[in-house]
């Protein structure tokens, strides 16, 4: 019995140990809710007459906000110089970047009928491999058309151009200016002279564009190639470029290329919606108006649409040059007119209402790109610019934000709060 005493008595003194704990644990969380908040009052920001930053006395001899700019200047040369390394090494491999640019642009654009079809339960292969054949076929089928136009219509073209230049001719020597006979004559004459002494170069340029042939095809079987494995793995190859980043960074990373991703494939898909759109509006006025060439010059309309700004309006000069030639002035200001009210429903209404909130860009922001573009790549500097800079401003607002979204498939665990 004095055992079973020994062992009531321990289990006693242990229990009462543990209340007064927790008696003395309430007691000191009560103080402490009854004691006054005290506010914390962080210390005073350094005093920039101090000089604590600086590494000797000519150091605080300086101002510190001049030292805040040299600062600021030498981190922007940095980037400077290597944003132009840059831009030097991707002149100096144009030849591939570019294709791969457009083959990028390809692939957002055939993206969705490949998704479609692979809803279908085709094989990826089969799916994009079915795609690249229609987008082929789409593309010689319009070429050919456009071609079979243009020969058949320009002897008539021809004809109403010398008739125009006589006009022209006449009204010189009619009109305001009260030519001569003379004075018309020297000035066919300086004309054709200066036709002679670029002959040379003319020819030159000629061969050296039928140089460029093979490169031209290598170009493009680069595009067709290049697109077939971006609609095939892309995924893949996005994946294995995040993994060499750090682990920290692959996240945001893939966040960041899956948002881009999405923008360019919406900016494209407008683009070709608002192309055609044009197109088709005046392309009709064009028949209607009976101007010869409707459809290559729909075609070209189409074309200019994708180089925003500056492309519509030298397809539409283009379309007021041939009803000019052909039909006279009246007409002209008719193709003039529908021109202007085509590019006036583009800019008010298609372009906010298709576009949307997703890639919409500030139109300097459009204008300096495109210039930047033709000074570093040319037609094709012109046409890659905008959806860069669309890319980019996506993939920079993601990379800024502080928290990324959550997948939808994670799992996330918090810990619950004691009662």
């Amino acid at each position: 019995m004095s055992r079973i005493q020994r062992v009531r008595d321990n289990l006693r003194r242990a229990y009462d140990s543990g209340r007064e704990s927790v008696r003395v644990a309430r007691a000191e969380r009560e103080r402490e809710r009854a004691e006054p908040d005290v506010e914390f009052v962080p210390p005073p920001p350094p005093d920039p007459a101090d000089n604590q930053s600086t590494n000797s006395r000519d150091d605080a001899e300086v101002p510190h906000p001049l030292r805040i700019a040299a600062a600021w200047s030498w981190r922007l040369i940095v980037v400077g110089v290597v944003g132009w390394a840059l831009l030097r090494f991707v002149g100096i491999i144009s030849i591939v970047m570019i294709p791969l640019a457009i083959a990028l642009l390809l692939s957002a654009l055939l993206a969705p009928a490949v998704g479609w079809l692979l809803r279908l339960r085709l094989p990826r292969s089969l799916a994009t491999f079915l795609v690249l054949i229609c987008g082929l076929a789409a593309v010689a089928g319009t070429l050919t058309l456009v071609v079979n136009q243009f020969v058949d219509g320009l002897p008539k073209l021809t004809d109403n151009a010398s008739a125009g230049i006589r006009q022209i001719q006449q009204w010189a020597r009619t009109g305001p200016l009260h030519l001569s006979d003379a004075q018309v004559d020297q000035a066919i004459d300086q004309l054709q002279q200066w036709v002679n002494a670029n002959t040379s170069s003319l020819t030159s340029t000629g061969i050296s564009t039928a140089a460029t042939l093979a490169e031209i095809l290598a170009g493009a079987l680069l595009v067709l190639f290049a697109t077939f494995f971006f609609l095939r793995d892309g995924r893949k190859i996005w994946r294995f470029i995040v993994r060499l980043f750090p682990v920290n960074a692959r996240w945001s990373l893939s966040d960041a290329g899956d948002a881009s991703w999405v923008t360019l494939g919406a900016y494209v898909r407008a683009t070709v919606l608002v192309a055609f759109i044009d197109a088709t509006g005046i392309g009709l006025a064009l028949v209607i108006l009976d101007v010869p060439f409707p459809f290559p010059l729909a075609a070209l309309v189409f074309l200019g649409a994708f180089i925003p700004i500056a492309g519509a309006s030298i397809s539409g000069a283009v379309a007021v040059l041939v009803a000019l030639v052909d039909r006279g002035w009246v007409i002209a200001l008719f193709v003039l007119g529908a021109v202007i009210a085509v590019q006036q429903l583009e800019g008010h209404i298609l372009q906010p209402l298709i576009m949307g909130r997703a890639v919409a860009i500030h139109p300097l922001v459009v204008i300096v790109g495109i210039a930047s573009g033709v000074v570093v790549a040319g037609v094709i500097g012109a046409l890659v610019a905008v959806p860069l800079i669309a890319v980019l401003n996506t993939a920079v607002r993601r990379l800024a934000r502080r928290v990324p979204e959550v997948p939808p498939d994670a799992v996330v665990v918090t810990a619950q709060q004691p009662a």
